[in-house]
């Protein structure tokens, strides 16, 4: 089952976003340095923060058709149909402010902590690791804390250099948010952003720290044998706003001995949303197999395109995505690094995939409720096609011959304005998939319930 994206989570490039309140300019825009940030520095405890939020996470499947889960019942292997996990997830974190002078110095850390708050072995059904953390034998672990985040910054005006375990938001190596804690990565992290419009970022991570498990984890495929690794992942990239109207983005990963990953992203946008605004989003990956290739040979290239009409309060979506491989378009594991239009609770990537999807959403904002939003999609899937793979680091490709799927949801979210609880989001979700036979992500039904309260300690 691959079935585990935060729902209506439109990542449309690096940049995102629908169009701004404001018509966007077309004329060029000038390279612009940004104001030295490191001559801004207050000092290491002057500038210091402590704080960080704390998630309820529920949710409840339902499997339809033949889709089961399972559990261990006195030493049996037993079915259900239903799986519900219940974990409070929180973060307390610790920034220092960055030392004064031409280098500042500066820390993080974050420990991270999981309640199980529903421990009945049926329900959680084994957890999948990704939902609640089990033992060996299949129960839940009560309580559980890690290191989440913990490294030191040295910065030379707006460049940034990091080492240790850190949070990351690129179209390959991004952090994934969608449970009770989030993942990170054990590495270094480059970041420069001297200009108001351009920045760059690299790094070289050998290490991911897992969304619900305690220790850290070499990187390894989502789609893939996950028997495989790679010991270590580099990525480099380039963020460019060469007009008020578009961005564009350009990243190269490499997963040591399974891919090379190249990535371009565009979004441009035009009219005024107050009348009508339109946002055209595209997204392109290319993914070839690297060094050793222990997912045999791999060559896909995948992209979506998508349109957001936006008037006042409403918008509508409209995406097309397709994969070109008789592969899976595949990225690394605990990560968030597939920046495609119909990635939802389905990737809608299987071999030679096209996918269509038809997305609402409404501000209420507009009609006097700030932070009240509402959305729903429908997408469907087809073409998929398998029978010409000719490799070994995917299973169950080649009987896919003409598999098809689709899926719907709805959603409602707020986030409070004001008060104690300022911030405070709430989060709601339903989604149906759908499958043919041999199509990989089953035939579920999901609700999600998620309230996330951030707090501020120092």
């Amino acid at each position: 089952m691959h079935l585990r994206k935060t729902l209506l989570a439109f990542s449309f490039g690096s940049f995102g976003g629908l169009a701004y309140a404001e018509p966007a300019s077309q004329e060029f825009l000038p390279l612009t340095r940004k104001d030295n940030a490191q001559a801004a520095s207050l000092g290491l405890l002057e500038g210091q923060t402590l704080g960080g939020t704390t998630r309820n996470w529920y949710g409840n499947e339902l499997g339809r058709r033949d889709t089961r889960f399972s559990y261990d019942k006195h030493g049996v292997a037993t079915d259900t149909s239903r799986r519900i996990n219940w974990v409070q997830g929180t973060i307390v974190k610790y920034e220092s402010g960055f030392t004064q002078g031409t280098v500042g110095i500066s820390t993080e850390l974050a420990v991270y902590n999981a309640v199980a708050l529903n421990r009945s072995r049926r329900d959680i059904a084994g957890g999948d690791h990704f939902r609640t953390l089990t033992d060996d034998e299949g129960e839940a672990v009560g309580q559980w804390s890690k290191l989440g985040l913990g490294n030191i910054k040295a910065r030379v005006s707006n460049t940034t250099l990091t080492a240790g375990r850190q949070n990351l938001n690129t179209p390959m190596v991004a952090s994934s948010g969608n449970r009770a804690l989030p993942s990170s990565f054990q590495g270094v992290a480059l970041n420069s952003a001297e200009f108001d419009n351009l920045s760059f970022d690299m790094g070289t991570f050998d290490r991911v720290s897992p969304r619900s498990e305690q220790g850290l984890s070499q990187f390894t495929s989502e789609y893939g044998n996950r028997n495989v690794s790679a010991d270590h992942v580099n990525t480099l990239g380039v963020n460019y706003q060469p007009l008020k109207s578009l961005t564009a983005s350009l990243y190269a990963t490499q997963a040591q001995d399974l891919w090379n990953q190249y990535y371009f992203g565009a979004v441009h946008q035009l009219g005024d949303n107050d009348v009508l605004g339109l946002t055209t989003s595209l997204n392109y990956y290319k993914t070839k197999n690297q060094g050793k290739s222990l997912l045999g040979p791999i060559d896909n290239n995948t992209y979506s395109l998508a349109f957001t009409g936006t008037h006042k309060a409403h918008s509508v979506t409209l995406a097309y995505q397709q994969v070109n491989g008789n592969e899976y378009f595949d990225y690394l594991h605990e990560t968030n690094g597939i920046f495609l239009a119909n990635s939802l609770f389905s990737d809608f990537n299987g071999p030679n995939e096209k996918s269509l999807q038809l997305a609402y959403g409404l501000n209420m904002a507009e009609y006097g409720a700030p932070g009240l939003k509402f959305d729903a999609y429908h997408a469907r899937g087809w073409g998929i096609d398998g029978t010409h793979y000719k490799g070994t680091g995917y299973s169950g490709v080649t009987a896919m011959n003409g598999e098809s799927h689709y899926e719907y949801g709805i959603g409602m979210s707020y986030a409070m304005q004001s008060g104690t609880f300022k911030d405070t989001t709430v989060r709601a979700t339903y989604a149906t998939h759908r499958a043919s036979a041999n199509q990989a992500d089953g035939n579920l039904n999901e609700f999600r319930f998620v309230t996330t309260v951030p707090f501020n300690i120092l």
